[in-house]
């Protein structure tokens, strides 16, 4: 398994403005090197965090069969307008999983919503409730126990996450926070590190040049961490 990979930072889809401010989504291209890598057409492609709903988006676009939970309603609303399986998005709470009927699934990728260490709303209910990093960690641990039931046996979760950096300087250490708390669920496979290349290419004078988008990076740095494990 390679330890690190190199994938471009933009976006091919444009959103509502509505989503702009908000706009957490990961590129196109990690959700594609992760399903050419660990699967193939027709099989059922899960994302218990939907978001903004690019893993389900690229999944259908791939000939893959998208399945995704998302508690924020009009998030949800959003995917199913643009989903062809619209049937295969529950608006919902990953920490309610097994109250779904969510088919057994041959893979999984997505990105939980982040938590620094000091903040006060837990992200799992859409930071609409207080919370502690503590009970966020636990509450890993009780999503991913559900998932277990939800995929096949043997199956690959690959979860993207990142350690945060606040604007003093203060690290949160949450890539490797979740990691140690996924490990007592999953068997552990690795990680690989997701360097963001931010490069793409204009047209100068008839000739195709790379180029550099600035202020592209989010979290303090410049990659993220995706997470495989395996559902033994």
């Amino acid at each position: 398994m390679k330890s690190y990979v190199f994938l471009p930072k933009y976006f091919k889809a444009e959103l509502p403005s509505k989503f702009q401010k908000d706009d957490n989504r990961f590129p196109e291209a990690y959700v594609e090197y992760f399903l050419k890598k660990y699967t193939k057409k027709g099989d059922k492609v899960l994302d218990i965090f939907a978001g903004l709903g690019t893993t389900l988006f690229v999944a259908e676009k791939m000939g893959r069969i998208p399945f995704g939970v998302e508690i924020v309603e009009k998030r949800y609303q959003y995917i199913k307008d643009r989903l062809e399986n619209k049937e295969n998005i529950i608006h919902g709470d990953a920490l309610k999983l097994l109250e779904y009927n969510i088919p057994k699934c041959d893979f999984c990728f997505g990105s939980p919503p982040f938590m620094m260490k000091d903040d006060p709303e837990n992200p799992f209910t859409a930071y609409q409730e207080e919370g502690s990093y503590q009970q966020y960690l636990k509450d890993f641990q009780t999503i991913f126990s559900q998932l277990k039931e939800v995929m096949k046996p043997n199956s690959i979760i690959a979860v993207d996450v990142a350690n945060l950096k606040n604007e003093r300087g203060e690290v949160t250490t949450l890539a490797w926070d979740v990691g140690k708390s996924l490990s007592k669920v999953l068997h552990f496979l690795g990680e690989i590190i997701i360097i963001w290349d931010s490069r793409e290419s204009k047209t100068v004078d008839g000739r195709s040049e790379p180029w550099r988008i600035e202020g592209t990076f989010g979290y303090g740095y410049d990659h993220n961490y995706c997470l495989l494990y395996q559902n033994k």
